[in-house]
């Protein structure tokens, strides 16, 4: 049993692969550069090593026998798969990966449209974006660092505020200016309401329920609309004018700017116990392209936190 499962001489198999693809030993000699009889010999050592005939050999004729042409299509793909191995060995590396964990919502409407801006700063250094709202293992080397949101304070982790947040009510243009005014918190009656029920939401009350209460508003009914699991959905259904969305800052921000979304409410904005942190490793020391990395990402969040003061 130790012997048969050892995988035969590659040359065997290789001289297989040739001669059932091409149904001739002389072609597969004339492809791999040696002679009809070397490939034969190869066929039979590799038909020992199975315990099986791999050809019906017929006068000049060649064909595969059932075990043949079970082996025939595996054998060509496996040949491929390590055809393209070979090829990216040959590959000079020249760019350095650095793996970045984060939330869908924040990746998406935040981070992804600013990040040509750091490959154009270091064009070394290629960066994964992870978007996942599990928490990876940083310690066991899952990211180099991760992006979070929450109230902080996670003592197993290096942390470092990004940026605060706040959660204001938003909606299309069209909306707006189509349907009833929405001059007053009141006004909300009879409008769809978005709901972000991602589960940070609790922890920070940015919900309408307590949006409304806050403002004195009555008679405006939470337990419909529609709501999303994830922040960015909220904004997405907001854009396409389904209903008046309570949207995080930071993540609404691009659709402020271009004119997809508009705040509601001299008064709508309400800032939040939680906030953005940039978490790395205790143990792990941080390479120089992450430590890049964390500087520029400082930099956007006071590029973002400006662009905020002056809306």
């Amino acid at each position: 049993m130790a012997q048969t499962s050892r995988l035969p001489p590659l040359n065997a198999l290789r001289a297989f692969e040739a001669a059932a693809r091409l149904e001739s030993f002389a072609r597969a000699a004339d492809e791999l550069a040696v002679t009809p009889g070397a490939i034969s010999q190869q066929i039979r050592q590799l038909e020992e090593h199975v315990g099986a005939p791999l050809f019906v050999r017929e006068g000049r004729g060649l064909s595969l026998t059932e075990a043949g042409r079970a082996a025939a299509g595996i054998t060509s793909e496996a040949f491929e798969t390590l055809e393209r191995a070979v090829s990216l060995m040959r590959q000079p590396i020249h760019r350095r990966a650095l793996t970045v964990s984060v939330a869908p919502s924040f990746a998406g409407k935040w981070l992804a449209p600013r990040l040509f801006r750091f490959q154009e700063e270091v064009p070394g250094v290629e960066v994964w974006i992870a978007a996942t709202s599990e928490r990876v293992d940083l310690a066991a080397g899952a990211a180099d660092l991760g992006i979070r949101y929450g109230p902080g304070g996670d003592m197993t982790l290096n942390e470092e505020a990004l940026l605060a947040e706040e959660v204001l009510p938003v909606c299309s243009p069209d909306l707006l200016r189509d349907g009833p005014p929405l001059a007053r918190a009141q006004d909300l009656r009879g409008q769809t309401l978005l709901h972000d029920a991602s589960p940070e939401t609790e922890v920070d009350g940015a919900d309408w329920a307590s949006w409304l209460k806050a403002r004195g508003a009555r008679g405006v009914d939470v337990s419909g609309g529609v709501r999303f699991n994830q922040s960015a959905l909220v904004i997405d259904a907001a854009v396409a004018g389904r209903g008046v969305a309570l949207a995080k800052r930071a993540l609404v921000q691009n659709d402020l700017a271009s004119g997809r979304l508009v705040a509601l409410f001299p008064d709508g904005t309400t800032p939040v116990r939680s906030a953005y942190h940039i978490v790395t490793a205790r143990n792990r020391p941080l390479s120089p392209d992450a430590r890049a990395f964390i500087a520029w990402l400082k930099a956007e969040a006071r590029v973002h936190e400006h662009s905020v003061d002056e809306l």
